[in-house]
Parts: C-alpha cells; structure tokens; sequence
C-alpha cells in the first residue's frame, strides 16, 4: 500500500524461501518475486490425488495396445 500511495516505481523481492508456505504468504502479501530452493519448488508440485492420477494414466496408458 505504500508503495502505491506514494507512487514508487518498485518491486518486492522475497529471499531466503524455507517451505512452501513460505512462498504462498510472500504472494497473499504482494511479493513480485520469490527466490527459493528447487526442494522448495519440487515440494510445491508435489499433492497426493496428483499422485494417484498420474498412476492411474500410466496404469491406463499401459493398457493401450501398441
């Protein structure tokens, strides 16, 4: 918001990312850049139903006759 009132031409970078989390409040909060770890980024695509998809496409896929 200060930023903006007094019309500063800036952006917020946020450092030292420890958890994903970390990274979901630093946007909630307005940050234009994030820079983190690649185990953080690899955490953050990481969920358990894309998992199970993604086995049951392959498991399907596998079917498919060639």
């Amino acid at each position: 918001e200060i930023f903006d009132h007094y019309d500063w031409d800036c952006e917020v970078l946020v450092a030292s990312i420890r958890h994903p989390l970390h990274v979901i409040e630093a946007a909630k909060l307005g940050a234009d850049i994030v820079t983190l770890p690649f185990d953080v980024l690899k955490k953050m695509t990481q969920h358990a139903l894309t998992d199970v998809g993604l086995k049951r496409f392959l498991d399907d896929w596998a079917k498919v006759p060639k």
